[in-house]
């Protein structure tokens, strides 16, 4: 009886692989063992910086919040705890948007929580 190599699905395999490495700078994009670890790696760096990405939103968020809430006179830890005690509940996206795109309406947010603070 002859080997059967399963070749058809082998080739999927490789062409799956090559295709994804379509960009890459020489052996990288041509070689097939060279582009199977470039494209490992970069589908490892895809999966951690999907989760960073969420890390790194945050700490933009968190800094223009500070940013604007300082210019109101408090600092983004009172104010934070302020909103909490308050029973306001704005995420931090939704903060951060409003004191770059609607100053006024974050002041009165800010206004409202001062009292508290």
């Amino acid at each position: 009886m002859p080997r059967a190599t399963n070749n058809p699905a082998s080739r999927a395999r490789r062409k799956k692989i090559m295709k994804a490495a379509r960009g890459y700078f020489g052996a990288r994009s041509k070689v097939y063992t060279v582009a199977k670890n470039a494209v490992e790696k970069g589908w490892l760096y895809a999966f951690r910086d999907r989760k960073y990405k969420k890390r790194s939103y945050r700490r933009l968020w968190i800094a223009r919040i500070n940013a604007a809430t300082r210019m109101e006179g408090i600092t983004y830890s009172r104010f934070i705890h302020a909103l909490g005690q308050k029973g306001i509940s704005l995420n931090r996206k939704a903060l951060a948007d409003l004191a770059l795109n609607h100053p006024r309406t974050f002041r009165a947010i800010v206004d409202a929580v001062k009292a508290q603070a």
